[in-house]
C-alpha cells in the first residue's frame, strides 16, 4: 500500500548533498555516523560470537551496511565548508532589511 502525503506538497528531492552544511547539520551527521560505527563494532563482535553460519553472515551484511554509510556520511563532512561559504554571495547591510520588509509586506497582502 502507498502511502498519500496528508499535506499535498512534498519536499524537494537532493540529488546531491549540499556544498555548504550548517553547524548543527554537522553535529547530527557527526551523532549519526557515531551511531554508524558503534552499530559496526558490535555486528562484528557478535558475527565473531555466532556459530550459526546463516546469522553470522546476516550480522556481517548488516555490519557492511552501516560501514558503507558511515563512509558516506564521512565524505560528506570532509568537506572544506570555509571555502565554501566565501563562495555564497551575501546581502549588503541594508539590503536584507529591505528584503525583510518586502516580505512583510506581500504577507499583509495575501492576508487581505
Amino acid at each position: 500500500m502507498q502511502q498519500q502525503n496528508t499535506s499535498g506538497q512534498q519536499p524537494p528531492v537532493m540529488n546531491e548533498p549540499p556544498r555548504v552544511i550548517t553547524t548543527k547539520d554537522a553535529l547530527y551527521l557527526k551523532d549519526h555516523m557515531s551511531w554508524h560505527l558503534m552499530t559496526m563494532k558490535k555486528c562484528a563482535h557478535y558475527a565473531q560470537e555466532c556459530t550459526d553460519p546463516e546469522i553470522r553472515q546476516a550480522l556481517d551484511q548488516a555490519g557492511r551496511m552501516h560501514q558503507k554509510h558511515y563512509q558516506m556520511l564521512l565524505k560528506h563532512c570532509q568537506n572544506n565548508n570555509t571555502a565554501e561559504m566565501a563562495k555564497v554571495p551575501q546581502p549588503k547591510p541594508g539590503q536584507q532589511q529591505q528584503q525583510g520588509q518586502q516580505q512583510n509586506q506581500q504577507n499583509q497582502q495575501q492576508m487581505q
